[in-house]
């Protein structure tokens, strides 16, 4: 069948009984597609002459092979392992990412798209969903694969990958009042910066209030994140009175709280449960193991660049897909207990 030129990849797709996108994975050979499906793939695409295109030819001529990537910090270690997991997909599909990084200030977020946008990306990527209603609008217009990462919405511009911070703070309140906790105490930094640990605070404190805990007397925060900072204010929660749990906005801020406690001779987690959140590789060198939510980092930023890669295959058109992941729940050395 001589089709080389017009077979396109939705007849590939039709031909395998597959979506598009899965058969764009599987010619990739993504990790996530079964070798069954892979090879139920190749088949179709072998029968019917499916060569597929370059990203150059199936691109406007006035779209780049740039995607705008766009993140909140490097110094925090969440987003450098997601920037990894996305240059691994857009590198693995003939694309360049080109980076910026925000520093948590949606105004300079909302230049930096501009700025971007001005090259022609063939995609853009940008972290959570509180974007400005003029980002949305550029992004809008742009016309433009776009995909929120680490956040999910039921407004989303186009692509979501991520999971709901607000769920994840009333899930460990709920299993910590399960446990028969009933005493809490909240620190952590970045007030009107961090929206994302905000949501999962928001959580927590409406689940323990519906529990009929009162913990707003323990509320203490200031306008930075650090393991410094998370000493000095379990050093503030200590002064006031000592709670059962200590829920933290982060692992940085629960490992400057873990280190306080040993300077205190307070007992983690006999005294006092320390509750983060990422499960950052710093929570395993501590001398204990504290609670934590592990977040799938590297594989939100791979699922967000095989995204933009899936949708430039077929044409460069917004896919509108919503995946959920869920954080891992880690007892540490509480399990023991």
């Amino acid at each position: 069948m001589n089709k080389k030129n017009t077979v396109t990849l939705k007849e590939v797709a039709k031909l395998a009984g597959v979506s598009a996108m899965t058969a764009s994975r599987a010619l990739r050979k993504a990790k996530d597609v079964s070798n069954a499906t892979i090879e139920k793939v190749e088949r179709a695409a072998a029968d019917l002459g499916y060569v597929g295109n370059s990203f150059a030819g199936s691109l406007s001529s006035k779209r780049s092979d740039l995607v705008a990537v766009i993140m909140p910090s490097l110094t925090n270690t969440v987003f450098p392992e997601v920037l990894g997991g996305v240059n691994e997909s857009l590198e693995a599909g003939g694309l360049q990412p080109v980076f910026g990084l925000s520093e948590y200030s949606a105004e300079k977020e909302a230049s930096i798209v501009r700025r971007l946008l001005a090259w022609n990306p063939a995609g853009v990527i940008l972290p959570g969903v509180d974007q400005l209603p003029e980002i949305r609008e550029l992004l809008d217009n742009a016309g433009v694969p776009v995909v929120q990462v680490m956040d999910l919405s039921s407004d989303p511009i186009d692509c979501q990958v991520g999971f709901s911070h607000t769920q994840s703070g009333i899930r460990m309140a709920t299993e910590l009042l399960g446990r028969g906790y009933s005493s809490f105490a909240y620190i952590g930094g970045g007030v009107g910066r961090d929206i994302r640990a905000e949501k999962r605070r928001d959580g927590f404190r409406s689940a323990l209030l519906q529990a009929g805990c009162d913990w707003t007397s323990q509320f203490i925060e200031t306008q930075s994140s650090s393991i410094e900072l998370g000493g000095e204010l379990m050093n503030a929660v200590h002064r006031r009175q000592l709670p059962q749990v200590l829920y933290c906005a982060n692992d940085d801020i629960a490992a400057g709280a873990v280190f306080e406690c040993m300077r205190l001779g307070i007992q983690v987690p006999t005294q006092l449960v320390v509750v983060g959140f990422n499960g950052l590789s710093i929570t395993d060198a501590l001398p204990v193991q504290i609670v934590t939510d592990r977040s799938p980092r590297y594989a939100m930023g791979q699922a967000a660049g095989d995204m933009i890669v899936d949708a430039i295959e077929q044409g460069g058109t917004r896919l509108g897909v919503q995946l959920k992941m869920q954080p891992q729940l880690d007892w540490g050395d509480l399990k023991d207990n």
